[in-house]
């Protein structure tokens, strides 16, 4: 993903990113959060991520293999 920002924007973002002791990324993901929260966004449920599905074969995979004896 390409993000472009002005240059007093990147500073302040970078800024304040160093001051919370954390990445621009993250800080400028965690602002976009927030900022669609405050404006009225209500997240939808999220989508199952790959790795829960992935835990939850191992977990059938390894029940089916106990049941087999």
């Amino acid at each position: 993903m390409t993000l472009s920002l002005d240059s007093g924007a990147l500073e302040f973002a970078e800024r304040a990113a160093k001051a919370h002791g954390i990445s621009v990324s993250s800080w400028l993901s965690k602002a976009a959060r927030r900022e669609a929260v405050r404006t009225g966004y209500t997240p939808q449920k999220p989508e199952p991520v790959v790795a829960e599905s992935d835990e939850a074969e191992l977990s059938a995979a390894e029940k089916d293999l106990r049941a087999q004896g």
